[in-house]
């Protein structure tokens, strides 16, 4: 089945600046169409940080609300921990005050299977700086948090 293209958002929609934060890149995409935008990020990223460079990157694009994919897990918008691959500071951040706008914060990997999914049931496993999983059954979404389990 051959994947539709999201076409940029309608005058009536309000336009999302979606944000991936990895473990090597900041990348940066808004619904209005463009071309995605990145800024190097690394263990020392701070929250602040990344909120400076997007800001940067977004200069001149129009957005009303923000949608983050965070390296890690996620709960009720905010982060849990501090990512194993940044800096600290990550959990209770105040993003939305940062941005001055609405944010909602999602797994990483949540956010990438979301963005490709077609229906049905799916289990995506995500390679970058690390590895994100989650899975999809039935519109029904559920992060995974893979990477830092133990294992022998």
């Amino acid at each position: 089945m051959a994947k539709a293209i999201k076409q940029p958002a309608s005058g009536t929609e309000k336009i999302v600046l979606s944000i991936d934060i990895g473990g090597s890149h900041v990348k940066i995409l808004t619904s209005a169409g463009g071309a995605e935008r990145r800024a190097d990020s690394g263990p020392d990223l701070t929250p602040g940080q990344m909120i400076d460079a997007v800001k940067k990157l977004a200069e001149g694009l129009p957005y009303d609300v923000v949608s983050m994919g965070y390296p890690g897990p996620v709960n009720h918008n905010r982060p849990l921990t501090d990512p194993a691959n940044l800096g600290k500071g990550w959990a209770g951040f105040d993003f939305a005050g940062a941005f001055g706008k609405p944010v909602k914060v999602v797994n990483d990997a949540l956010m990438q299977a979301i963005g490709s999914y077609e229906g049905g049931r799916m289990l995506f496993l995500g390679l970058g700086t690390g590895l994100g999983a989650a899975m999809i059954a039935d519109n029904v979404a559920q992060p995974m948090e893979l990477a830092h389990l133990p294992y022998k």
